[in-house]
């Protein structure tokens, strides 16, 4: 009787997980959504075109870059935290959702913290202060004298209010006890047209963004955020190396999905994807432009992203930062 019972009890269990089983083992056998929260063209949705093709290649099934743009990232991120967690729907954003429009945007769709599944942050980038060809300034240490001695008089242009580009200029100053005027722009292109123009004095771009400007001598590049310096810009100081610390700023880019994603398929995404970012005609065309391919592990994303909150949370709050 005893070993009726198990034998019955052992069946049961195994009807009980079967289906999970099967759904990891088929995932995926239809088309999977990869939800890019901004407009076709930026640095995210270009890494969303490039990943889509080669996790096609790599699962058999087709990925599909679906742009859902609004609100600084947070239209398409809720959209994303409504959907079934079965692998179907995934997201590709830059740091914005993730870290800096929660402090910004009131009421939230969604919980930045607990309602996705982490997958890894793909790539990184810091960015770069640069200042028109025909700009006086030749340092960051010129652009602190000239910030000290009219203070709010220089603007800095940047993609938007919240955006990486603007928070590192209000980190800058903050650091450097230095103040300018903030101009933003309805993204990074309109930005850096005036920024050419000479209708504003500097801006902290993403290095893949200006890289062609700075390398035909039409912006010059006077110091990169990342904590060493850009293989790409060799001659360019970080602003450690210039006398400024705290300071180092990466734009970053990552993968997540809705909170629950079966924990076989999560990891099978996770190798499919870590193995795409490190082919190496993808690490190549990454590395000509500036940006570094991180592919981190679901556990190392989760950290970071709770370090990054917080400091997006200081800068905002102390710089008292708002959305309009």
């Amino acid at each position: 009787m005893n070993k009726l019972l198990t034998i019955l009890c052992l069946t049961l269990a195994t009807l009980a997980v079967s289906p999970a089983r099967a759904q990891a083992n088929t995932w995926p056998d239809k088309p999977v959504t990869i939800v890019v929260p901004f407009p076709p063209g930026g640095s995210t949705d270009s890494l969303a075109r490039v990943l889509a093709p080669k996790l096609q290649e790599k699962l058999g099934q087709s990925f599909i870059v679906d742009n859902k743009a609004g609100a600084t990232g947070t239209i398409g991120a809720g959209q994303v935290k409504r959907a079934a967690p079965d692998g179907y729907t995934l997201m590709v954003s830059s740091l914005g959702p993730f870290v800096i429009a929660p402090h910004l945007i009131k009421p939230m769709p969604y919980d930045a913290l607990k309602d996705f599944e982490l997958l890894t942050v793909a790539v990184q980038a810091p960015n770069v202060l640069v200042v028109p060809a025909a700009s006086p300034l030749k340092s960051v240490a010129d652009v602190i004298a000239a910030a000290k001695k009219d203070p709010g008089k220089m603007t800095l242009a940047s993609s938007g209010n919240g955006s990486s580009d603007h928070l590192t200029a209000e980190l800058f100053w903050l650091q450097t006890g230095t103040s300018g005027t903030h101009v933003p722009y309805k993204g990074g292109a309109p930005a850096i047209q005036d920024l050419l123009g000479g209708q504003v004095d500097a801006s902290f771009q993403n290095v893949n963004a200006v890289l062609q400007h700075i390398a035909s001598g039409k912006l010059r590049a006077l110091a990169v955020t990342g904590d060493k310096r850009s293989a790409v810009l060799p001659n360019v100081p970080t602003l450690v190396e210039s006398g400024v610390k705290g300071v180092d700023v990466y734009s970053w880019q990552a993968v997540a999905a809705p909170k629950g994603l079966p924990a076989d398929i999560k990891s099978k995404l996770h190798g499919a994807l870590v193995a795409a970012l490190n082919d190496p005609a993808i690490k190549q065309k990454f590395a000509e432009i500036g940006i570094e391919v991180v592919a981190n592990t679901p556990e190392q994303f989760a950290a970071f992203q709770q370090a990054e909150y917080a400091r997006w949370k200081n800068v905002i709050e102390t710089r008292k930062i708002t959305a309009d």
